[in-house]
């Protein structure tokens, strides 16, 4: 079995891994984890998971006796960064979900990726991963003359916009078209702003319990071409994490994403 720890294990992607790493049976949970002062610590992860008793109680920190394959993280930016040296002393792989990452703090992942294998992904769905590829063809076959917006919906809990995925969409797109991220995304717009000439407008809706929507849209004088994906539970993500987590183990270090996991390179 597929020793794992988790991180932000009382949130809401921490709590669904549980519960399908737990129904797998192909995984034992060793470790999991919150931030200090957080009411679920102390409480039975399996409990919280909604499967019932599991036997290992959440920490703040990981144990020093827990002998971990790989780390599956969803949790914050903060959690991320408390937990990334721990992976990095005990040559602990890592799966990083979490988004909303700084500059310095990606940095400092890529850093750690020379001494331990790291995947790290916006989005660990294996449709989006997909899409990614796709929108990157469709973009480099219509050419310069269609416009680029993406759009993107998630719950109202979602902190950070737009989303990691729509970034990663319009990236794509950028590295088919020779074209740099941080000079051509727009994020929304309002007031009198015509449209420049390859700009890709990034536009996030925070609406309900949306789990999460992305829509890349290209479009000329003559025709509209949507591509896009829904998703319907954050189960899709945590499956993806998990066939992530299997791929990661016995890695050389380096920095992978879910394009190296499902071999689409």
């Amino acid at each position: 079995m597929l020793r794992i720890a988790i991180p932000g294990a009382a949130g809401r992607m921490g709590r669904r891994i549980a519960a399908l790493a737990i129904e797998a049976e192909s995984f034992d949970i060793v470790a999991a984890m919150e931030m200090p002062g957080h009411e679920a610590i102390g409480r039975d992860v399996g409990e919280l998971a909604g499967t019932g008793t599991f036997g290992v109680n959440v920490a703040a920190d990981l144990p020093a006796e827990a002998e971990v394959d790989v780390m599956i993280d969803f949790s914050l930016p903060e959690g991320t960064m408390k937990f990334l040296p721990v992976c990095l002393q005990r040559k602990i792989p890592m799966l990083i979900g979490t988004t909303g990452l700084t500059a310095s703090q990606q940095a400092e992942v890529a850093d750690t990726a020379r001494e331990i294998p790291i995947v790290q992904a916006a989005n660990f769905s294996v449709g989006i991963n997909v899409l990614l590829k796709v929108v990157a063809m469709v973009a480099k076959a219509l050419g310069p003359d269609y416009d680029i917006d993406v759009e993107e919906t998630h719950h109202r809990f979602k902190k950070d916009a737009p989303s990691g995925t729509a970034i990663s969409l319009a990236r794509s797109i950028c590295r088919s078209l020779g074209k740099d991220y941080g000079e051509v995304a727009v994020l929304g717009r309002g007031g009198v702003c015509p449209r420049q000439p390859g700009e890709i407008g990034m536009h996030a809706l925070r609406v309900g319990d949306t789990v999460g929507e992305h829509t890349v849209h290209f479009g000329n004088l003559g025709e509209t071409v949507h591509v896009g994906h829904s998703a319907h539970t954050r189960d899709t993500f945590v499956r993806g994490a998990l066939r992530a987590a299997e791929w990661l183990v016995g890695r050389k270090p380096g920095l992978y994403d879910m394009q190296d996991v499902l071999d689409l390179r």
